[in-house]
């Protein structure tokens, strides 16, 4: 007998509210990043090995699983550091042809961004990126539109991309809010 697969209907649970904090060392120009759950992030430089660390920036961030409602399976995306919309910046972008390849069936591209530095952090897989995809989806109040998540290993050049951060503008502190 063939074991029959659950339609997924995807639920986000286990949901933190934190920072993204992003660092450099100005002394070898490597960046860093990493979510911490501090209501306070720490701030100050520090060394760390052959690294001298200065905070760049910090953002209120959250992070979460996505659980199955129908079979319980929970997918975590722990190496999600956060989505960003394609705003079309580079015509000769991966991310830029799919999206103007999309745009007349109204589907929204955006890029799952992982921690950095990008090839000595763990990052997204497609098939998470897919779940990720499908949750939002899933959630479209409008059948008119779709979104499209992409890895943010097709992105050309991060230093020179205006990708929109998305972000929730409603958090105001680390608490989540009530209901849910």
């Amino acid at each position: 007998m063939q074991e029959e697969k659950c339609s997924h209907s995807w639920k986000m649970v286990n949901i933190a509210y934190g920072f993204v904090i992003t660092e450099k060392c100005y002394q070898t120009d490597k960046v860093a990043t990493y979510f911490t759950f501090e209501h306070k992030p720490p701030l100050e430089e520090y060394r760390e090995g052959d690294h001298f660390w200065n905070v760049m920036e910090s953002a209120q961030s959250f992070r979460f699983d996505l659980k199955c409602t129908k079979c319980g399976l929970i997918t975590t995306f722990n190496e999600l550091m956060g989505l960003m919309m394609c705003t079309g910046c580079d015509k000769t972008c991966e991310v830029d042809i799919i999206r103007e390849k999309l745009a007349s069936d109204r589907t929204w591209v955006y890029v799952a961004f992982g921690f950095l530095p990008i090839n000595e952090r763990k990052q997204l897989t497609q098939e998470k990126i897919l779940i990720l995809e499908n949750y939002f989806n899933q959630r479209r109040k409008s059948s008119k539109s779709r979104i499209k998540i992409v890895s943010h290993e097709i992105v050309k050049n991060f230093a020179t991309c205006y990708a929109e951060v998305i972000k929730d503008i409603d958090m105001l502190c680390l608490t989540a809010p009530e209901g849910e």
